[in-house]
């Protein structure tokens, strides 16, 4: 029997030996891993609701029991499913009535943007406007407030990673090619728009979307991300009282231009301490392999523990927020709420609410319907 061909890549990476197992076909699923991956690789506009609201979850919620049942534990410590608490009930882009594929995005104040105002173009991802839509809305919303052009892809889009970390290379490069052809239409589309800054919202997006080679899209951009964005503009919180932060950096961090823990403290307005381990998330990895996640959070949940008992030792007795800069994590460490105390938040929500106001979401969503989208026909 022949052996079957391992594909090597010009560009080897840390997700090239899954990929050499799929195609050995030895990978390890848990029952539930083609229900996570399907919601992945559909992205039509009803695809958001089904996953967050509808048979995928149930299904989910289903298969991760059956897992529980069918793998043995062994040696490990018992296996516990967390609620996952923070999910947004709409997508950003129904709201804004964005979801047509045909139209290319193009949101600016009226009032402090023109046409020749600083343009970005922001790729939301998966995570920040599927699952966490309301990472995508502050990120907007900011950019707003920045006085920021924002360019947004058209229709849903998956930057392809997670197809790679699953082993499924030859759908990973056909997602890099379609949104890279579609990002050069784009780039002709709104060839007036001098686009010299690509912003993300998610670390795995930014490291996916360094080999799209944007340089040859928009000649001369970079990819930043939100957070090192808004700190290059000077915007930062002042006064906040009643409430103590930590911080959770992504093992996939966005933040690669500066220390993420300085640009935190420095978005803040204080020190920040930073609570290290991963949060077990992983992508998909909780729910395709539970048996390792769970071992993984409970080596997260001491650290958590022990970073309340340090604030707690200072004498300081308000809230707790664990910070953080990607979606994956904020679903992770939203299931340690119930254990800790602490609540999980993303950093340009938390920013959002404070600089923008308590309502910031329903305000944002008012004045952007309100005469702040442009649509181009692509």
């Amino acid at each position: 029997m022949p052996k079957p061909k391992i594909k090597i890549f010009e560009n080897p990476g840390q997700n090239d030996g899954r990929i050499a197992l799929a195609v050995l076909n030895t990978v390890r699923d848990e029952p539930d891993a083609p229900s996570a991956r399907l919601f992945i690789n559909l992205m039509g506009v009803i695809t958001p609701y089904l996953g967050r609201n509808g048979p995928f979850v149930v299904l989910d919620s289903l298969a991760q029991q059956a897992s529980a049942l069918v793998t043995k534990p062994g040696k490990f410590k018992k296996r516990e499913f967390k609620k996952i608490a923070g999910h947004f009930s709409a997508t950003a882009r129904a709201l804004l009535d964005i979801e047509d594929s045909n139209y290319v995005p193009i949101i600016r104040d009226p009032k402090r943007s023109a046409a020749d105002s600083e343009a970005v173009f922001y790729f939301p991802g998966c995570g920040s406007e599927r699952l966490f839509s309301q990472v995508g809305l502050a990120t907007q919303a900011m950019l707003w407030h920045a006085g920021v052009q924002t360019v947004l892809p058209p229709g849903y889009l998956c930057c392809g990673y997670p197809q790679r970390g699953a082993g499924q290379a030859d759908k990973a490069d056909k997602i890099v090619t379609d949104n890279r052809v579609l990002f050069h239409r784009v780039a002709n589309t709104l060839n007036y728009l001098d686009i010299q800054t690509v912003v993300v919202s998610c670390g795995t997006c930014y490291d996916q979307l360094q080999g799209y080679k944007f340089e040859d899209i928009f000649p001369g951009c970079r990819i930043i991300d939100i957070h090192e964005f808004l700190m290059e503009k000077g915007i930062r919180l002042e006064g906040v009282t009643g409430v103590r932060y930590m911080y959770h950096d992504p093992c996939h961090t966005p933040m690669k231009t500066y220390q993420p823990l300085k640009v935190v403290a420095k978005l803040m307005g204080s020190d920040v301490a930073l609570n290290d381990r991963c949060c077990g998330e992983s992508g998909t990895l909780a729910v395709t392999r539970p048996d390792i996640s769970t071992q993984v959070r409970f080596r997260k949940q001491e650290e958590m523990l022990k970073g309340v008992a340090t604030i707690r030792d200072q004498g300081n007795e308000e809230p707790i927020k664990i910070l953080t800069s990607c979606p994956s994590c904020l679903q992770g460490l939203s299931r340690y709420r119930d254990d800790t105390g602490v609540q999980a938040d993303y950093i340009v929500v938390e920013i959002a609410r404070y600089v923008l106001g308590e309502n910031w979401m329903a305000d944002y969503v008012a004045k952007a319907n309100n005469g702040g989208i442009e649509r181009v026909l692509l």
